[in-house]
């Protein structure tokens, strides 16, 4: 590209909103193609991306674009599979949702290396209860928890294995909610409702869970009263 240095822009990333945004600095930005913007946005760090997003309007545009998505999946994770059939009952979605899926598999999970596809499944599995369990009409839960061990199993895991790999994504979730009465509420009739062998590992986390959540919830309302 005539009258920039490509290794220098792409450089700039990790740095990119401590910038001083004078106007040739914004001209420069301006005058990039989006593909060489999109490698520079990439390597932002993740927690800087919504407020990069900000920025200017054209940013915004590309942050919802598969281009960007699909670039970020490849430099983060360079080894992920993009022709391979995805097996198993729980869709694998666009660029964003797959990139969303393995950053919190790796944030939630220890399946240590060389998985094959089992990180980016786990990471699609929690996306996948999470959003069931705060829908107005969910699934039963032992359908929830059988459609997760289906998952696994179609990618290979043996029984026992994808039964082990279900609670986790189970133990994510539940770890992961909110503290409102709402989660109390919906905690309570998971463990009330559940039809088949509960494993007391989730037994123990959902005891645990509700147990905390009475404590806040009634030293809330103590609270509100005084």
């Amino acid at each position: 590209m005539a009258g920039y240095d490509n290794h220098k822009v792409l450089d700039c990333g990790s740095s990119l909103l401590e910038l001083p945004f004078g106007d040739e600095v914004e001209d420069v930005f301006e005058k990039l193609p989006d593909h060489l913007l999109i490698e520079i946005l990439v390597r932002v760090p993740n927690l800087d991306w919504s407020a990069a997003a900000l920025v200017r309007k054209r940013w915004a545009v590309i942050f919802k674009s598969d281009a960007l998505w699909q670039s970020a999946l490849r430099h983060r994770w360079p080894k992920v599979e993009w022709g391979k059939r995805w097996p198993g009952p729980i869709g694998r979605g666009s660029s964003k949702r797959r990139y969303t899926a393995l950053h919190l598999s790796k944030c939630l999970f220890n399946l240590g290396e060389n998985n094959g596809d089992i990180d980016e499944v786990a990471g699609h599995a929690y996306l996948f209860l999470k959003e069931q369990l705060e829908s107005a009409t969910p699934l039963t839960y032992n359908l929830l928890h059988g459609t997760i061990i289906d998952q696994f199993l179609a990618c290979g895991k043996s029984g026992s294995a994808a039964q082990d790999l279900a609670s986790q994504i189970w133990l994510a979730v539940i770890d992961n909610m909110d503290g409102t009465e709402r989660t109390f509420h919906l905690l309570m009739r998971i463990e009330e409702e559940w039809e088949v062998f509960f494993p007391h590992v989730l037994q123990w986390k959902l005891l645990e869970r509700l147990f905390k959540l009475s404590r806040l919830l009634t030293l809330e309302g103590y609270m509100l009263e005084n």
